[in-house]
């Protein structure tokens, strides 16, 4: 077995009900719920049309610039899943383009995230897919290798393991382990109800703001030049 240039079979994935009740909740109400200390970078931004991304991780850690374990994960993806890569987040190459994605969509996936370049982005920008990366350039990729498929990948800082819970909006892009996903869906469905209530609340004008002056008092803020 060759170090870094590997395939692994992904033993476990979240699954299809799970995504779908993920899917309705706001990627920072899920964030929230996490601490807030779980995140890809800023620099990675949704370049489609519009819409959630929202699937099972298949992992990618590829040499920047090449795309040869890319289109191989393409190929073993199941629908729904997310192809994750992590390229380096370098932006010299594009590891995708308008051919790939179109594979993609005929295969039916949830989308494709690139830690490094795209290219053909107006036939992203003017499609639905999700596609999520950190930059955009008209320079193609090789198909050398090496890469490694289904092994632990990190973006920004966030780790990602094959079958674990990827979402994305326009705020950004999460991972929810597998292992926590039950509890983080929890969290995240009761402070979006609460958040809705208090969008009502606003709405009708009946917010309470008490908390502001009581927060600026506990802390001792000062007033100058008040009564």
């Amino acid at each position: 077995m060759t170090a870094g240039f590997r395939i692994f079979e992904r033993q476990r994935k979240v699954s299809g009900e799970v995504v779908q009740k993920f899917s309705s909740i706001p990627v920072a109400n899920i964030s929230d719920s996490m601490s807030r200390m779980n995140a890809a970078g800023s620099q990675l931004r949704p370049l489609h049309q519009g819409g959630k991304l929202a699937g099972a991780a298949i992992t990618v850690k590829s040499r920047p610039g090449d795309n040869l374990m890319v289109h191989k994960a393409l190929d073993l993806a199941e629908p729904g899943d997310v192809v994750v890569v992590d390229a380096g987040g370098d932006l010299t190459n594009a590891i995708i383009g308008e051919l790939m994605v179109a594979h993609a969509i005929q295969r039916k996936l949830g989308g494709i995230v690139i830690y490094g370049a795209v290219r053909d982005l107006d036939a992203i920008q003017s499609g639905t897919f999700p596609v999520f990366a950190a930059g955009v350039t008209h320079r193609g990729p090789y198909k050398d290798g090496p890469g490694e498929i289904n092994v632990p990948i990190a973006i920004g800082g966030m780790v990602v393991n094959a079958g674990d819970l990827v979402v994305g909006d326009s705020d950004g892009l999460l991972c929810v382990a597998y292992d926590d996903l039950d509890e983080v869906h929890a969290a995240a469905k009761a402070k979006n109800d609460v958040e809705a209530g208090q969008m009502a609340a606003i709405r009708a004008g009946t917010n309470d703001r008490t908390w502001v002056q009581f927060t600026l008092d506990k802390l001792k803020c000062e007033v100058v030049g008040g009564k």
